[in-house]
């Protein structure tokens, strides 16, 4: 029997959450739209504050999924939005928690919140001699992970379900919240010095995603991937990412399942032949300037998603959107369409047109399972 293919990771976006991934079930359609809005989106039409209480509180948070739930079917009827469906309310009320900035409040930054957008991490920088001094989080005694845990138990108990996921970010992105700008300097002067920040980065990556999985599967939820965000890789050249971070991404790929990685809306070709070369990726994201023919190339067996920025959809005209929706289509397809970080002065027409026309290609390029190749 020919071997099967390997599980596929979806672009996910809850309700006002940053954006992540999910396993794919098989029924995507040919070019599948993700749309998320930011919490100002929520916030201007919903009046619901996002600051401290809507990320320590499950039962809070609660509150306001059902109300954002609501204001989405109103607006866009028919599209499912954010795990918010016609007749369900979505039951995920862990992802999105802390933004992208988990990572950083577990090595040792502080988060500043917001009533309109994501937290963020604050804190001195690592200095030459903290780093030296720096070491990896004991999780079971720490409190930010443990809080973390306890909403898992009570978004169980409010849902009937431990579902979710955290934003575990990715060395490089953790590595410049820590050391500033300098983890670039030392990735030229003292290469040690940065290797010792990537290092605890990744150790406590795997050690935190392996215990918060174990704690969601006994609450009957299981987690067999992670998903890694390289936002900060096109900061450096394709041979600085093959001598001092690919060797931690590999590790990575090697202690789950399955793995993907988030790259953000830019141009991938520098890093296109090296993502190839990891076994079984399950999720690649590029912006409209990589070549999407060989990025389908290159990676037959995973979901491949296009990042359409917020300004795009913004500014350019339909004809111009449509003439990208219909080259993602015909050079990436089957795929998803990513089209996050929507801003309040967008219009919702803007929005309703893009997905009846992805509904409409995918009509026209008739629906693909997730294991299908290209």
């Amino acid at each position: 029997m020919p071997a099967a293919a390997p599980q596929q990771l979806l672009y996910y976006i809850p309700l006002s959450a940053i954006p992540g991934r999910r396993p794919a079930d098989g029924t995507e359609p040919y070019l599948r739209p993700e749309v998320g809005f930011n919490p100002n989106w929520f916030n201007v039409r919903c009046g619901i504050d996002f600051s401290e209480r809507w990320h320590e509180d499950p039962d809070y948070r609660w509150e306001t999924l059902r109300v954002m739930t609501a204001e989405v079917r109103q607006r866009f009827p028919g599209h499912p939005i954010g795990g918010a469906s016609e007749t369900q309310p979505p039951r995920d009320l862990l992802t999105g928690i802390f933004g992208a900035a988990a990572m950083g409040k577990l090595l040792g930054l502080s988060i500043r919140y917001f009533p309109n957008a994501w937290p963020a991490n604050v804190g001195a920088h690592l200095t030459d001699d903290a780093v030296v001094r720096f070491e990896p989080p004991e999780l079971e005694a720490n409190p930010f992970f443990q809080g973390i845990l306890r909403q898992v138990d009570r978004a169980a108990e409010l849902t009937g379900s431990a579902e979710g996921y955290l934003h575990w970010q990715g060395v490089l992105n953790t590595a410049y919240r820590l050391r500033g700008e300098t983890i670039f300097t030392d990735l030229i002067e003292e290469p040690a010095r940065a290797h010792r920040v990537f290092e605890i980065v990744t150790t406590t990556m795997i050690a935190g995603a392996r215990a918060l999985y174990a704690h969601q599967r006994r609450r009957g939820f299981e987690v067999r991937f992670l998903s890694v965000a390289n936002c900060m890789l096109n900061m450096i050249g394709p041979a600085q990412y093959r001598e001092h971070l690919l060797q931690y991404d590999l590790r990575l790929r090697d202690a789950f399942d399955v793995f993907g990685i988030h790259n953000c809306a830019w141009s991938i070709d520098p890093h296109m032949d090296t993502y190839a070369g990891i076994r079984d990726l399950a999720y690649i994201d590029m912006g409209l300037e990589s070549d999407l023919r060989r990025a389908r190339r290159l990676f037959p067996l995973a979901r491949r998603n296009l990042l359409y920025t917020p300004m795009d959809l913004k500014n350019k005209p339909w004809s111009d959107i449509r003439a990208d929706l219909d080259r993602i289509a015909a050079d990436l397809g089957p795929c998803d369409l990513g089209l996050p970080d929507i801003e309040a002065d967008i219009p919702d027409e803007r929005v309703l047109t893009v997905l009846e026309h992805c509904r409409e290609l995918s009509d026209r390029y008739g629906r693909h399972t997730a294991q299908s190749a290209s």
